[in-house]
């Protein structure tokens, strides 16, 4: 069994985290931990646990040595946070996987730029591995210190990939337009959030410059090769979780719905977390809520020569902690889908 400790249970990937791990048959949940809420009930945070033997759990302080007894400690803090917990997990020999940006870049001066702070632990920069299974499986699995990427960089990711590595780009713009439910901004209570705020509303948010967007080019780059420019529009939607991102890429002369949509295929022929819907389909998200799962449609707009990507996800699942659950199965030699096996919920 893998003794796990989560720190920031208390916000909403924690506690997802934490549900969707009480289900996984080779995890032994050892510390629940918070900076705000130690010394509570767990069901005094989420509801769903009364009745359970974790719900009458205390919530520990983020320096308690239990936590240093765990295999992996899985950190859903804020950025900055995370940079100072890692180096005394990694000392005491647990691995640690951060559901936040301190691990995702290489270049803290990146990290410095976009985040406008200082990183507290640039050393680990450089074996930080990050988390996207799917595009870097072979790097996680020998890490002990993994960068868990966001809902956004995932579903644009997963979606641009097949169009990198085949190099099918006529145009180094990847052009996203993206919608996340309001679990994506967190817990904390903040004005613009409030009920009478956002319902019946639609807005974008974050330009020019949303932090995710050198995260993204970053790791194009990578698995394509060649360096890549992203425009990036993220928008709130009035509903509890669900991500849905819309690409418009210029795509080589010759390129149909029909070949691309089996180039897709082929590419994700083996990935259980992929499903690539048929030329008779578009995605959606109440298609993949509650579950690890990105479902991705492509299309050739033959007028205008546009190839258009959908990728949808939950976020809080395949876009955070069903991503992280993914990336310590595959730290720890496990099948990757272990504890993932759910289909979203429908209706």
């Amino acid at each position: 069994m893998v003794k796990v400790g989560i720190i920031g249970v208390n916000g909403y990937t924690g506690g997802e985290l934490l549900r969707l791990l009480t289900k996984h048959p080779n995890v032994k949940i050892h510390a629940l931990a918070s900076r705000s809420q130690a010394g509570r009930l767990g069901w005094e945070l989420f509801p769903t646990l009364h009745g359970t033997p974790l719900g009458n759990e205390p919530i520990l302080a983020t320096d308690d040595p239990r936590l240093y007894e765990c295999d992996l400690v899985f950190l859903a803090v804020p950025h900055g946070v995370a940079a100072e917990l890692a180096p005394a997990f990694l000392q005491a020999g647990c691995k640690v996987i951060d559901l936040g940006a301190d691990f995702r870049f290489k270049d803290p001066a990146l990290y410095e730029a976009w985040y406008k702070t200082t990183h507290p632990a640039p050393h680990l920069l450089a074996e930080a591995v990050y988390g996207l299974p799917e595009l870097n499986r072979a790097e996680i699995a020998g890490a002990r210190l993994v960068g868990n990427p966001g809902c956004y960089p995932t579903s644009i990711l997963l979606g641009v990939a097949p169009l990198l590595v085949n190099k099918l780009l006529a145009s180094s713009l990847i052009i996203a337009d993206a919608k996340s439910g309001l679990s994506g901004a967190g817990r904390s209570a903040k004005p613009d959030l409030l009920f009478a705020e956002i319902a019946n509303d639609f807005k974008a948010y974050g330009l020019p410059g949303h932090r995710h967007t050198p995260e993204v080019e970053a790791f194009a780059e990578q698995i394509g090769k060649e360096p890549v420019k992203v425009s990036f529009t993220p928008h709130l939607v009035p509903m509890p979780r669900g991500s849905f991102t819309t690409l418009h890429l210029a795509g080589k002369e010759g390129l149909t719905t029909g070949n691309l949509t089996q180039i897709y295929r082929d590419f994700y022929a083996n990935e259980p977390m992929v499903a690539v819907l048929p030329e008779t389909a578009l995605p959606q998200t109440k298609a993949v809520l509650g579950s690890n799962r990105c479902h991705l449609a492509v299309r050739v707009d033959e007028r205008t020569g546009q190839v258009i990507v959908l990728s949808v996800l939950d976020n809080m699942v395949k876009g955070a902690a069903g991503q992280a659950i993914q990336n310590m199965n595959l730290l720890f030699g496990l099948p990757e889908t272990t504890g993932l096996t759910e289909l979203g919920i429908w209706p």
